[in-house]
This record gives structure tokens, sequence and C-alpha cells, in this order.
């Protein structure tokens, strides 16, 4: 169990820090997808559709195994792990943050223009705080995702949970049968620590949300 506990720290140190730095360059990304500039709208959905259409354990061999050979580069696995789901974080965010911000109703732009306000100030006061409630439920169903996105650690040989409890499983199987049983039900247990609560505050935010929005 103090292996599992060590894993379990890893994944939860992986998915906090993508969820963070993710999470901030989503909403960047999120906020200048509503800007009306061809060429930068061309360039996001360009990165928006790669993180989309390839599934993430390529993108987790290419920056693991080709990109270190090409360039040269000696990364740890857990950076490199960072690094891409991180990336694809912020695409799936600026997704979520996109459509909050284009829900806003139309007027409500228009009167912040018409008193003069700036690009910035529209978004710092106007849009931003009406986007957040339809914003949070998808954020905390993205970071369920995330934390499940982590067993992908495994493919490259970093400790996490998964990881661990493989390595366990080989290690004891054959002296114990039944020690898949216990580690794979305490992994099990572990993300449904993580993961449950996440999904059950998600469901009350967006019933709440329905909820004004209907009166």
């Amino acid at each position: 169990m103090q292996r599992l506990l060590g894993g379990f720290l890893v994944t939860l140190r992986v998915a906090v820090i993508v969820l963070i730095v993710g999470g901030i360059l989503g909403v960047l990304l999120g906020a200048l997808r509503t800007l009306h500039n061809r060429p930068l709208q061309v360039i996001l959905r360009v990165y928006l559709e790669i993180f989309r259409i390839i599934p993430t354990v390529v993108l987790l061999f290419v920056a693991y195994y080709i990109l270190p050979q090409t360039f040269g580069l000696n990364l740890p696995g857990e950076a490199v792990a960072i690094l891409v789901f991180t990336l694809w974080t912020a695409a799936e965010m600026s997704d979520i943050v996109r459509g909050a911000l284009e829900s806003v109703p139309v007027h409500q732009k228009e009167s912040g223009e018409a008193i003069g306000l700036t690009q910035t100030q529209l978004f710092r006061y106007v849009l931003i705080p009406q986007a957040i409630p339809v914003v949070l439920p998808g954020t905390i169903n993205l970071a369920t995702r995330i934390i499940k996105t982590t067993s992908l650690l495994l493919m490259i040989s970093v400790m996490d949970i998964v990881n661990v409890g493989q390595t366990l499983v080989e290690a004891n199987g054959h002296k114990n049968p039944s020690a898949a049983f216990w580690i794979y039900g305490a992994m099990f247990v572990l993300y449904y620590i993580l993961c449950a609560p996440l999904s059950q505050w998600a469901k009350r935010v967006e019933k709440k949300r329905l909820e004004r929005a209907n009166g």
C-alpha cells in the first residue's frame, strides 16, 4: 500500500500541474478564439484539431521517443507527460471557454462597447463573470478526464499508480493468486476517491445553473 500511495501521489501531482497550467492556457486560448482575426483563428483551429484528432497516447509516444532523438533532448518521462497533457488540456479548455464566452447575450457585449469599454475591460467586467457559471461544470468534468488520462503514464515508464500496481502484480502474482484482486481493487478505490466527488460536484453545479437559467 505504501508503494501504491507513492504512485498515487505521482498521478495526483501530474494531474494538478496539468489542470492548473493547462487551464490557464486554455482560458487565454479560448478568449483569443472569440476575436475576429482570421490568421489567428486558423492557427488556433489547427492546434485544436491536432489534439482533438490525434490520440493522446500517440502524442505521448512522439514526444517521449521521437522528439528527443530528433533534437537531442533528454527529458524525464514525467516532464514529457506534463507537457503533452497540458497542451491537450489547453485545447479542451479553450473549447469550453469559447463556448461559454459566446453564450453571453449579444446585447451585453454591445452595452459594454457602448459605454466605451476596451476589449480587455469587456472580457474582465462583462464576459468572464457571466461565463464562469457555464465554464465550471465542463472544467470539473475535464479534471476527472485528466485524472483518468494519467493512466497513460504507464506507457512511458513513469511510476504512477497504474505502473506501480502492475509491477506489484507481476512481482507477487505467482506467490499470491489473489494479489491482483487486492492491488487493482485498491487502485479502483483511490481513483474513485479522486473522481467521484468531482463528478457529483459537476452535476450539482450544472443543476443549479439550469435552475437559475429557468428562473
